[in-house]
């Protein structure tokens, strides 16, 4: 019979758990670089979306006129080509409520 380092003995309690220790650590290598690709695609997406936001949107502030009307200012309709009659998109925010004086 020839003599067999315990390396080889499949059944030795100590390098099964050597195997399995490097299986684990294998694990969380491969666990934290998926992670970290996904933070950073995340990321990407995000200043993606931010850059869209800022080259192709204007933020301002404006008056409601009578009958709910309000105006887009000159240098927004020039800087992003609005023409009378295009389709815009706006999400409004109230910032301040001006509210009428009670009769009395």
């Amino acid at each position: 019979m020839s003599s067999s380092s315990s390396n080889d003995n499949p059944t030795d309690p100590i390098e099964a758990f050597k195997k399995a220790l490097e299986k684990g650590g294998e694990a969380q290598k491969d666990f934290a670089r998926q992670f970290s690709a996904m933070q950073a695609d995340a990321m990407q997406n995000y200043l993606a979306m931010l850059r869209g936001l800022s080259f192709y949107n204007a933020m301002f502030k404006t008056t409601v006129q009578s009958g709910g009307r309000i105006s887009i200012p000159e240098a927004e309709r020039q800087a992003l080509d609005i023409d009378d009659g295009d389709l815009v998109q706006v999400i409004v925010i109230p910032i301040e409520r001006r509210r009428k004086k009670a009769d009395g």
